[in-house]
């Protein structure tokens, strides 16, 4: 380790070996420790992944395939894994190894069987199970059910179909003939054969259009996918696949990469969707898209450092008020948790406060919190914190701390790679904050800033000077757009990931670490990473019935998921059962932010949440901590009630405060706001946020049209209106406070109409 790396180094006792499932190549190097992959390299290896569109589990000496069916109730949804297929050799080699991954990247993972001679390209979204038989090796295909046919579709035998009697139809391509027999009802066996063997199931009863669509499509494959964030083209995430032989390449596009894709309408040249492709799955059906690289668009999103609206001079008052109190109380000395997750929110709560004294002018209380923040931060920063700490291990490649190396449990599994981004967003918020206030500070700790955002934001080799020292995107999913929190615990259904808005917190403090640093890179890498993992939170925890992605039964009794899996939803949390919808609420809407406003946009949904959730406080007197997350909502859609909902609050959950969601209420209570985020390369994206409803219009381009029709909407409800402009990369935003007379309104707005005209 380099005597200039910050933090120092440990071995911990309760991590797995990687050299079991990793190739030798790999193990010198930081190690996925989120993937989608992962686990294949836990425990015996043996748990299935899910790798759209099939549920895989492998053993030592076979691979199975499952074209999975969905098991619903009120309560959860999740795939059952049946063994369609399990491929292998006749004749394994008796003392044959693990299972290996022998290469990975964003979209993929090879895996080898070596005691089969088989090496299977599990690329996600690919309709085909691809394998490459390495040496000539007699193939057996068993299948649970009862062989129905098999038949040769080709004269040269490089297609064949097989027939199952749970109505299921398999093809099967290959790029050297092949001969299959099935000898008894269960199993498919080959002669001698190497070359490439592909498997592709009907996923419907239209089956001529898809079997001419696989067929047309049979002899190009996928080996890995490599996906880019444009550093030239904001909120833009680019996909590249690396693939063997010729024609074009069919892959399968979830719900949200078939918005991304069609965005702005201008990927004609780069992609055709197939819309009548589909094959079922639990995030919604998959569509087959043709093409090598795939151009995803993102809603931009503003990251600034106090809230886009801003708050009317009027409501100061009570805001400070309960700031000066509530600043009062901060006491490092009686700080008694040493757990990374409550310690983490402990200090952002305190650098809200300083946010919000700025945003309300009251400076006074600025250097109580910044002596507080100094005094609860350093000590983790510098090693001197007693009890616990930020340490390195180098079998993986992160950080862990004290506690977590020696106790898997401890610090909510932070040892094993549990709930990063939550931990350390929590933290990295603190730090920016203060760097922010006192940029001298920030250059003393900076090799410590970026040594924690680096842990779960690496872009790779050569990204920054830490990047040696840690994987790529620790939690980030780059094919469902979201993130993980499960670390190195093997699951029945994959990874998981319980709160989003924590999720959200970390990248957007990730980005406000750049904005505190002048580092435009980070900020334009944390605001995208920030934009779709708030897209994947509103199309796949947000539930709406009226978006028909989940089965009926299930969206009527849910508002919001509860924990989502790889292969689950679940209405239940971690810590809490199904019935306790404020819990729900508050996991998914914890810390209240700036990013918030965006996350929750959509009033409509908001009110829908908030009323589904408020049956709940029947009969309960010791939540209060849980409740200030749904009144804070409600103060989107109902403001008299809200407010007085909040100032009756006696308790507030620990990384919360009374000011704060003062704070979080005027911000929705004073205006009839429309947002302009400006992004220069992606154009303006405008919303109005009007009476309870919000209405998104995008402009394409750089037009003004959507502009006008906004301001116009406004007017015509006769309500005060804030129109503001986003500079993501400033962290600042300009505010127009449009509640004045109508002459003095009008100008005000024709003169920002002909401004964004000029722009354009």
């Amino acid at each position: 380790m380099s005597s200039s790396f910050p933090f120092p180094e440990t071995q911990s006792t309760v991590l797995p070996d990687p050299s079991n499932f990793f190739s030798q190549n790999l193990v010198s190097s930081p190690l996925p420790t989120s993937s989608f992959f992962q686990n294949f390299v836990l425990q015996n290896g043996s748990q299935a992944e899910y790798i759209h569109p099939y549920l895989i589990k492998s053993s030592n000496s076979s691979l199975s395939a499952s074209y999975p069916f969905l098991f619903f109730s009120a309560a959860v949804l999740y795939q059952v894994f049946v063994p369609d297929l399990t491929i292998s050799s006749t004749q394994p080699h008796p003392y044959g190894k693990n299972h290996l991954v022998s290469s990975y990247s964003d979209l993929g993972v090879t895996l080898d069987i070596p005691s089969s001679n088989l090496r299977f390209f599990l690329v996600r979204g690919s309709p085909f199970l691809t394998a490459s038989v390495t040496n000539s090796t007699s193939l057996s295909i068993k299948t649970v059910h009862t062989i129905v046919s098999l038949s040769s579709n080709r004269d040269n035998n490089t297609k064949y179909t097989l027939q199952l009697n749970n109505s299921q139809t398999w093809l099967i391509y290959t790029s050297n003939p092949i001969y299959l027999t099935h000898g008894d009802v269960t199993e498919v066996v080959s002669k001698p054969f190497s070359g490439t063997i592909r498997f592709a199931v009907l996923p419907g009863s239209s089956s001529n259009y898809e079997e001419e669509t696989l067929d047309k499509f049979s002899s190009c494959y996928p080996v890995s996918g490599d996906a880019e964030l444009q550093s030239q083209k904001l909120f833009t995430l680019v996909y590249e696949w690396k693939k063997k032989n010729c024609g074009n390449l069919l892959m399968l596009a979830h719900p949200l990469h078939v918005k991304l894709l069609s965005y702005y309408n201008n990927n004609s040249d780069h992609v055709t969707v197939l819309h009548y492709f589909k094959y079922r799955s639990i995030d919604g059906d998959l569509v087959g898209v043709v093409g090598d690289s795939w151009v995803l668009q993102i809603d931009p999103v503003p990251v600034t450092w106090h809230s886009v609206k801003g708050i009317k001079q009027e409501s100061y008052e009570e805001i400070v008020s309960a700031l000066s109190e509530d600043v009062k109380q901060l006491n490092s000395s009686v700080m008694t948790t040493s757990s990374s997750y409550f310690y983490g929110k402990h200090v952002a709560r305190a650098a809200r406060f300083a946010l919000i004294a700025e945003e309300v002018s009251f400076p006074e209380v600025i250097p109580t919190i910044v002596e507080f923040l100094k005094e609860t931060i350093e000590p983790w920063l510098d090693g001197t914190f007693k009890g616990n700490g930020f340490l390195y291990e180098r079998k993986w490649g992160g950080l862990i701390t004290k506690q977590g190396s020696t106790d898997s449990s401890a610090d909510f599994g932070f040892g094993i790679y549990n709930d990063h981004h939550f931990h350390l967003g929590y933290f990295l918020y603190g730090v920016a904050v203060l760097a922010k206030i006192d940029p001298d500070w920030g250059q003393k700790y900076k090799p410590q800033a970026y040594s924690l955002v680096t842990d779960f934001l690496n872009l790779g080799q050569g990204y920054n000077y830490n990047s040696l020292h840690y994987p790529r995107l620790r939690c980030f999913d780059f094919y469902k757009l979201h993130s993980w929190a499960a670390g190195l615990t093997e699951f029945q259904d994959g990874r998981n990931q319980e709160s989003t808005s924590e999720a959200v917190n970390a990248y957007y403090s990730a980005a406000l670490i750049g904005l505190a640093y002048g580092d435009t890179s980070l900020v334009a890498t944390g605001s995208t990473l920030l934009a779709l993992e708030i897209s994947a939170a509103q199309t796949w925890w947000h539930v709406k019935v009226e978006d028909n992605l989940y089965h009926e039964e299930f969206a009527k009794e849910n508002r919001i998921v509860g924990v989502l899996w790889a292969n689950k939803r679940d209405s239940n949390l971690w810590w809490a059962s199904a019935e306790c919808r404020e819990c729900r609420l508050l996991i998914q809407v914890l810390p209240l932010l700036p990013i918030t406003e965006t996350l929750f946009y959509d009033a409509a949904y908001v009110k829908e949440l908030v009323e589904w959730t408020l049956p709940s406080f029947k009969n309960k007197t010791n939540e209060e901590s849980m409740k200030g997350f749904t009144y804070a909502l409600q103060g989107i859609y109902d403001k008299e009630t809200a407010l007085e909902n909040i100032r009756m609050l006696k308790g507030f959950d620990d990384g919360n405060s009374f000011t704060n969601l003062l704070w979080f209420f005027f911000v929705f209570a004073d205006y009839c706001v429309v947002f302009l985020h400006c992004c220069y390369y992606v154009g303006y994206a405008i919303d109005c946020y009007c009476v309870g409803y919000a209405i998104d219009c995008y402009c394409i381009g750089r037009s003004a049209i959507a502009i006008v029709f906004a301001i116009v909407f406004a007017f015509v409800l006769d309500m005060s209106l804030s129109l503001c402009l986003s500079l993501p990369l400033t962290g600042t935003a300009i505010a127009l406070d449009m509640s004045l007379p109508l002459c003095l309104r009008l100008t005000v707005t024709i003169i920002v109409i002909a401004t964004l005209f000029r722009l354009a």
